[in-house]
């Protein structure tokens, strides 16, 4: 029996079984191996590769930045005057990304703190602009017992905060309202701009934006730069510690070329009138008075117009929300006739000596144009002093209609102006090229010559603003020096009485003849002397030119004679008057409408004559003269003028809004306690910055959400800065740590102090002191959508 056999398989088995254990051993050796290289290639990913991303991320778990929002701008007069500035209150506000039922928590919150239907529809309609993650305001100017009373049922409340606001407000409500605009929330679709453009960071955490007036147009410089503030934050987003921060920059104070006292003045003796008046010192291009009648409220539009305001303005006749300075139009009736008169000169269509005879009335074909009253022989001066329409019916069919645009547009007739404001419009210059391009039917783009004859008087398809009116006045009186108009004087940093003027289009000189010019300043003196503005300028102490106009409202037949009495009052005519003073060396110009009021020389000239009274001579009218302008029974100055120079401000009938001393609201003030109020309002601000307050504040670890216990109630901002919204990386942040280091203290509301007894914080509240909601919140009596036609 061979028993080798087995054996040898055994070894053999053996043998294979060792190298299948090596292979394996070095499979697994490898494998390891492998594997201890990933390890090591994610190591050096991670540890070296991605140090920084990765610290960066490692950071922002415990840190969030929150943006320090700027404390806006104010907004004076030339004189100083307050017209426009901030004051703080608190605000609940909710978010309804957070929120299950929205309504059973509107619904629930009213059974705590009273929300009026007014809340509730400014709520939903701000909701509809706004992206659910984002707060939206609920109530406004809470009271220290409204706050304490939800700092009790904080906990019922997931969603709902209560945060300290900047709020905006306009001391003198309607006074200059068109001029000075509003702000409002930022809507969506600018929102989608902000983030399109530059300043999309700057306007982080920024909840408002002007809207229209002076407030849109400086918006940059008056809503300033944001800072930042780096935040350590708990797993639950609370603050710990603040690790690192950067101021924000105030906004610039903007002080207005307007003086707000002639602008009262001027919106009085306008009464319940409607029409425009812009006055504007032609050596400069400042504008002296920007008047839009009939005015509004900005206040309303502040935190949005409830749907009763905003119906009574966007649906009333009068049309208050138009601003007529700048966007009304109107033909420009007989104050046109002296540009007219420059522009034959310039042209050389006619002569100073050139006379033509005025027989009241002017033939073209068989069409018969009117002309009042048969002058006889009229040359240009005279054509001037006494209005004569026939002379100008000639000179515009002897230019023509091209000639005349040609020359009317370099003075800014039916052309932007370039004023600092939005929303100008261009009017209407006729020429064949607008006919072509205004109308669509063949038939309708053809210009006919009769169309021109009208055209010279002021009529026809001429439509301007009053300021274009004023723009080119100024020009004229200046040499035929055109500067841009502006409304603007100057810009102020917050704290500093040094006034920088923005940039501006430079001067131009459009080449009249010094000599043609005084041919028609003397004309125009000529009105005020011994022509239509006789009687209202009867004693001035100075020497003035002017130009009454009277322009239709409504096309009357030239078979029909003119009957404002068989007319209802919205068809009469307008009451034009453009003047200009001293002639010597003119130092404003004015153009003014009173629409419907009739003859110029009878509601316009009256009003233009105080205008002057008060710029050359510091005359303010005394009540019964104003009262007899508002309804056009007045020429020359009725009584003994008031001296404007020593006037109180505000007059003692005017009430001025301002904030309450508890921050929940608006009170109308009169006279002095107006005036402490709005300077202590306005002035805080400018003290805080003044005295050093450029950024946050440190502030307690413990106190960032102590106010309100459990809530995160957000401490207020320093030199008037608000509260801005939660960083994505702190949830819970509660809108905290936008204060200044050198803001005022504020003490706790005393019934939220008292609830520490009942919700303790992580540390004890009594004698901790928090900072200011705002630092433009002023002692003793502390204490502002969108249309544009």
């Amino acid at each position: 029996m061979n028993y080798s056999l087995p054996v040898a398989n055994e070894l053999r088995n053996a043998e294979s079984q060792q190298q299948q254990f090596t292979y394996r051993l070095i499979a697994m050796g490898l494998l390891v191996l492998v594997c201890f290289g990933l390890l090591v290639y994610r190591w050096s990913v991670l540890q070296i590769v991605r140090h920084e991303d990765y610290i960066a991320q490692a950071e922002s778990n415990r840190t969030a930045l929150v943006p320090v929002v700027p404390s806006r701008g104010e907004i004076r007069d030339r004189n100083g005057i307050v017209l426009a500035s901030n004051y703080s209150a608190y605000t609940l506000e909710l978010t309804p990304s957070k929120i299950e039922d929205l309504e059973a928590t509107i619904a629930a919150l009213g059974e705590l703190i009273p929300i009026s239907d007014t809340d509730r529809r400014r709520f939903n309609r701000l909701r509809a602009d706004s992206r659910s993650y984002e707060a939206i305001p609920l109530r406004t100017r809470l009271s220290d017992e409204e706050i304490a009373r939800f700092a009790a049922q904080r906990y019922r409340f997931p969603g709902v905060e209560v945060n300290a606001r900047l709020l905006r407000y306009y001391p003198y409500g309607e006074l200059g309202s068109h001029l000075i605009g509003y702000i409002g929330r930022i809507n969506q679709r600018e929102k989608e701009a902000i983030e399109k453009g530059d300043d999309a960071d700057n306007y982080k955490g920024t909840d408002h934006i002007g809207k229209l007036g002076v407030e849109q147009a400086y918006e940059k410089e008056l809503h300033g730069i944001s800072g930042r503030e780096q935040m350590e934050t708990t797993a639950g987003g609370f603050i710990v510690r603040r690790l690192a921060s950067s101021p924000a920059t105030p906004g610039q104070n903007v002080v207005l070329s307007i003086d707000i006292k002639l602008q009262k003045m001027v919106e009085d003796l306008f009464g319940k009138r409607r029409g425009a008046l812009v006055a504007i010192d032609p050596r400069n291009g400042e504008v002296l008075a920007f008047v839009s009648k009939p005015t509004f409220d900005p206040n309303l539009f502040v935190e949005g117009i409830d749907q009763e305001n905003w119906s009574a303005l966007n649906d009333s006749i009068d049309k208050p929300l138009l601003n007529r300075a700048l966007r009304g139009t109107y033909p420009p009736g007989s104050t046109y006739k002296p540009f007219m008169a420059l522009a034959a000169l310039e042209t050389g269509a006619r002569t100073a000596g050139t006379t033509i005879h005025d027989p009241g009335y002017w033939m073209f074909g068989n069409h018969r144009f009117r002309s009042g009253h048969a002058l006889g022989s009229v040359n240009l001066h005279r054509s001037i002093v006494k209005s004569s329409n026939v002379y100008y019916y000639s000179l515009a069919h002897e230019m023509g209609v091209q000639a005349i645009h040609d020359f009317m547009a370099p003075l800014g007739f039916g052309q932007i102006t370039g004023i600092d404001l939005k929303g100008e419009v261009r009017g209407i210059l006729p020429s064949p090229e607008w006919k072509r391009k205004a109308y669509k039917r063949p038939a309708q783009q053809k210009w006919l010559s009769g169309e021109t004859i009208s055209l010279g008087i002021g009529q026809g398809y001429n439509n301007f603003t009053m300021l274009q009116l004023a723009h080119a006045l100024a020009t004229l009186v200046n040499g035929g020096t055109s500067q841009q108009p502006h409304v603007v004087r100057g810009l102020q940093e917050a704290g500093s009485q040094q006034l920088v003027e923005p940039e501006r289009e430079p001067d131009r000189k459009l080449g009249y003849k010094p000599e043609h010019i005084t041919m028609i300043k003397n004309g125009m003196v000529g009105v005020t002397l011994e022509g239509t503005g006789r009687g209202v300028f009867a004693g001035a102490p100075y020497l003035s030119g002017g130009k009454t106009g009277t322009a239709q409202a409504v096309t009357i037949g030239q078979n029909q004679r003119y009957n404002a009495a068989a007319l209802s009052e919205r068809k009469r005519d307008h009451s034009l008057y453009v003047a200009f003073a001293p002639v010597d060396t003119p130092r404003i110009a004015v153009a003014v409408i009173v629409e419907n009021a009739g003859f110029g020389a009878t509601a316009a000239a009256p009003i233009v004559r105080r205008v002057l009274d008060y710029w050359l001579l510091q005359q303010y009218p005394n009540a019964g003269d104003i009262a007899a302008t508002q309804v056009g029974r007045s020429s020359r100055p009725i009584g003994v003028p008031r001296n404007a120079a020593t006037m109180p401000w505000p007059p003692e009938d005017v009430k001025l809004l301002a904030p309450t001393p508890d921050g929940t609201g608006m009170a109308a003030l009169q006279g002095a306690s107006a005036v402490a109020a709005v300077t202590a309002a306005s002035g805080a601000v400018a003290d805080a910055v003044a005295a050093g307050v450029a950024g946050p504040a440190g502030m307690a670890a413990s106190g960032a959400s102590a106010a309100l216990p459990g809530a995160g109630i957000a401490t207020g901002a320093a030199a008037g800065q608000p509260s801005a919204p939660r960083s994505a990386g702190a949830p819970a942040l509660a809108n905290g740590a936008r204060t200044a280091a050198s803001a005022p203290g504020f003490s706790l509301p005393p019934a939220a102090l008292a609830l520490q007894r009942l919700f303790p914080a992580s540390a004890p509240l009594s004698g901790a002191s928090v900072p200011a909601p705002a630092a433009s919140s002023p002692p003793p009596a502390q204490r502002r959508n969108q249309p544009t036609r």
